[in-house]
C-alpha cells in the first residue's frame, strides 16, 4: 500500500488549471523527484498536498485516508511538512528558536531539536545565529531541518537549490542525503533535475500542469527527462 496517494488531482489559480487531474503514489521511504520548468504547476502541487491550497477536484490520501478537506495544520499533525520556495525562516529568531517553533507543532517521534541537529551537525555551530545572517545554504539546511523536528511522514520541498551557489546547493544535497539515509519519505521539487534524479528513487515530470513522464530514475536517460521537461518528446527532427 503506498504512503501517499494523489488520485486525478486538479487545482487552479483563478481560471488558470496550474495541476491538471495529475495521478500518482509514494511509498514508504520512497524519494520522488517531481521536476518540470518554471510554471508546469509543481508548486501549485506541493501546496496543495501540503494543505496551503484547495484543490479543484480529485484526491490526496494518506494511508489510503482521504485527506483532502483536512486543514495545513491538521496535516502536519497527520505527518506531512512542506519546507516552501524561500525557505520562510523568521529572519530575526536563532537557528535554535526557528527549530523551537516547530518541535512545538510535533506530532511527536525520535525527532527533536537535539536529535535534528546531532543528524545535521552543520547546523550546531550556528545554533544561536539569527537565521537572518545565516548563508542560502545554512538556510535551506535549516528549513530541513526544521520541518524534520515536526516528524513528518512525508517530506516535500520546494526548489531545493533555487538561487544558491554551488557549494551552497552541495551542503544541501548532503543535508538530505541524511534525512533520506534515515528512512525519510520524500517528494522533492528542484530546477536542477540531474541533480534532484541522482538522488531519487523516481521521477515524475510535470509540463503545462500535466504528468508527462514517470518512472525509475536508473531507467530514465538525461535526454528523455530533457526531452521531457521541455515538451519536446515525439516531435520530429526539425520540428519548432
Amino acid at each position: 500500500m503506498s504512503l501517499l496517494r494523489i488520485e486525478s488531482l486538479t487545482a487552479r489559480h483563478g481560471l488558470l488549471e496550474a495541476v491538471k487531474d495529475i495521478s500518482f503514489e509514494l511509498g514508504q521511504g520512497e524519494v520522488i523527484a517531481l521536476v518540470g520548468a518554471n510554471g508546469a504547476g509543481k508548486s501549485t502541487l506541493l501546496r496543495a498536498i501540503a494543505g496551503a491550497h484547495r484543490p479543484a477536484s480529485g484526491r490526496i490520501k494518506l494511508d489510503d485516508v482521504d485527506i483532502t478537506g483536512s486543514s495545513a495544520h491538521d496535516r502536519v499533525r497527520m505527518g506531512i511538512a512542506l519546507v516552501p520556495e524561500g525557505r520562510r525562516l523568521f529572519t530575526n529568531l536563532t537557528v535554535e528558536e526557528n527549530l523551537q517553533v516547530a518541535e512545538s507543532r510535533s506530532r511527536g517521534g525520535r525527532w527533536n531539536v537535539e536529535s535534528a541537529l546531532d543528524a545535521l551537525p552543520l547546523l550546531k555551530p550556528l545554533r544561536k545565529r539569527r537565521a537572518g545572517m545565516l548563508s542560502g545554504g545554512e538556510q535551506q539546511a535549516t528549513a530541513i531541518c526544521r520541518a524534520l523536528v515536526t516528524n513528518p511522514r512525508v517530506l516535500l520541498i520546494d526548489e531545493l537549490s533555487l538561487g544558491l551557489a554551488p557549494v551552497a546547493v552541495d551542503l544541501v544535497y548532503e543535508t538530505l542525503r541524511v534525512v533520506i539515509e534515515d528512512g525519510m519519505t520524500l517528494l522533492l521539487v528542484d530546477q536542477d533535475f540531474t541533480r534532484a534524479a541522482s538522488l531519487a528513487d523516481r521521477v515524475v515530470c510535470m509540463l503545462e500542469g500535466r504528468s508527462v513522464l514517470e518512472g525509475m530514475s536508473s531507467e530514465l536517460g538525461r535526454e528523455q527527462i530533457t526531452e521531457a521537461f521541455f515538451g519536446l518528446a515525439g516531435r520530429g527532427a526539425g520540428q519548432p
